[in-house]
């Protein structure tokens, strides 16, 4: 039998000896005075305190007992001592474990070390454990169940707990900047009968009772816009999306994206927002706008534009005229590999990224003057039609935000719904030919966001519960 199974069998073995006393082992509500944090923040000698969290360690000496109790502020440690608890209390100690949930009474005072401590008047069970935790959990050994037994990671990682603290900071002051700005936080459906708004293939499902098929959304896109034909003029989701695509350290089949229009702006517009929220949120949430991503530091102060259009021509010698075969042809006679003898819009962008990805590790870096090809959803240049009215956002090599001068014009649209190929969405049409305002749209990745801000060089470290292959 493994060490960790004579563990289990020891903390079922004790379970049953709480039963045997009359005590419930995962016991009822249990108020508290206030969290662990609070508690140490405002110390006072001798107060009676009423506290409760997770037994992490534990170290007898003789008749003294010291454990360390966690909640999800902050540590204390516990004092079990001659005149501290009653003699069924004291013996209750040896039926406890690392891992059980207790509640604790007693009063504060520090040890000669100075070390704020609770010295107990009573402990009570609240959640026996019944696996043990494990004593090393790091390393690439181990990352697979990290992610998997996502509950165990946060137990015994504080540096993985703070990660998600940030990022839920990181979607508050998003929130935030954008509400101050006036702009409106709106719902739109996650099941939608037709897959638009964004390249990638959807997940479908089918509806019984409307005898139908959906799907989940690949972006929010055409139904914010719907809003702005409403007369909303300034609306955002931070919404929940899903590609049927293939899972690597930046994709996630399910991921979150802000999604933002304005009307009566336009992709400078969008340019001014996003260094808006991508700066006010480092200041507010890191309190700093220079930060460290994989030894590389990126200075949000510091931001610049690159044309796509002369990357494409000076490195490959790429004109947005000679089409997806002849972009092909010149890739492959500057040793880019590809697949297909077209080359699909997300090759193209991958290939702009290693381009821009030296610059991007310094600073942002916009990518501007896209390929009208690759944008059905955005306007083109005035003084160049081949060429859209986009960008796309790097930072330290990631890209982290894409935005338009929306196309508001419902007969080109048509068109290039139908140069696509695919089904159209004839209920967008009818709704810009009842006429949209002209408008800027931007759409920041929240998940590659906090990648940043956090130094996680996988996007799995920052979704809680990211999707894994099928546990064997």
């Amino acid at each position: 039998m493994s060490h960790s199974s004579d563990i289990e069998k020891q903390k079922r073995e004790k379970l049953k000896e709480i039963e045997k006393l009359g005590i419930y082992p995962f016991g009822e509500k249990y108020g508290v005075d206030s969290n662990v944090g609070a508690l140490k923040d405002n110390f006072t000698e001798g107060k009676a305190v009423r506290a409760a969290g997770r037994l992490m360690a534990q170290r007898a000496h003789g008749k003294t007992v010291f454990l360390d109790l966690r909640d999800s502020t902050s540590r204390i440690q516990l004092y079990a001592g001659a005149g501290s608890l009653s003699e069924e209390k004291f013996s209750f100690l040896k039926k406890l474990d690392i891992g059980d949930i207790v509640g604790v009474e007693g009063e504060l005072f520090k040890t000669r070390t100075g070390e704020i401590t609770i010295k107990l008047s009573d402990i009570r069970i609240l959640a026996k454990s019944l696996r043990p935790l494990p004593e090393k959990w790091h390393g690439l050994k181990d990352v697979e169940t990290r992610f998997r037994q996502r509950y165990v990671d946060l137990i015994v990682n504080e540096d993985v707990k703070k990660i998600f603290k940030t990022r839920s900071n990181i979607v508050s002051k998003i929130r935030e900047i954008l509400d101050k700005k006036d702009f409106l936080e709106v719902e739109t459906p996650m099941m939608q009968p037709l897959a638009g708004g964004a390249a990638g293939k959807p997940f479908k499902t089918h509806h019984e009772a409307l005898h139908r098929d959906l799907y989940l959304r690949i972006a929010p896109e055409l139904y914010l816009k719907r809003l702005l034909v409403g007369g909303f003029e300034k609306v955002y989701e931070i919404n929940r999306s899903f590609r049927n695509e293939g899972i690597s350290v930046r994709h996630n089949p399910e991921f979150t994206m802000l999604e933002v229009y304005e009307a009566f702006s336009d992709c400078e517009g969008m340019m001014r927002l996003a260094e808006d929220i991508i700066r006010k949120t480092a200041k507010a949430v890191l309190g700093k706008e220079k930060i460290e991503y994989q030894g590389k530091i990126i200075d949000l102060t510091k931001w610049e534009s690159v044309s796509f259009a002369r990357l494409m021509e000076e490195n490959f010698g790429i004109l947005p005229k000679d089409g997806e075969k002849t972009w092909a042809k010149k890739l492959k006679q500057k040793g880019i590999k590809l697949e297909k003898d077209e080359v699909s819009r997300t090759q193209l962008i991958n290939i702009i990224g290693e381009l821009v990805e030296p610059k991007a590790h310094d600073h942002p870096v916009f990518v501007i003057d896209m390929f009208k090809e690759l944008c059905p959803l955005a306007k083109t240049k005035k003084d160049n039609p081949e060429l859209t009215d986009r960008f796309e956002l790097y930072m330290g090599g990631i890209e982290i935000a894409n935005a338009y001068s929306e196309l508001n014009d419902p007969i080109e649209q048509r068109k290039r719904f139908e140069e696509a190929g695919g089904e159209i969405d004839e209920d967008f049409v009818r709704a810009l030919e009842y006429g949209m305002p002209p408008a800027g749209g931007l759409g920041i990745g929240i998940d590659r966001l906090v990648m940043l801000f956090t130094n996680s060089a996988n996007i799995r470290e920052v979704i809680l519960f990211p999707q894994l292959k099928a546990e064997k």
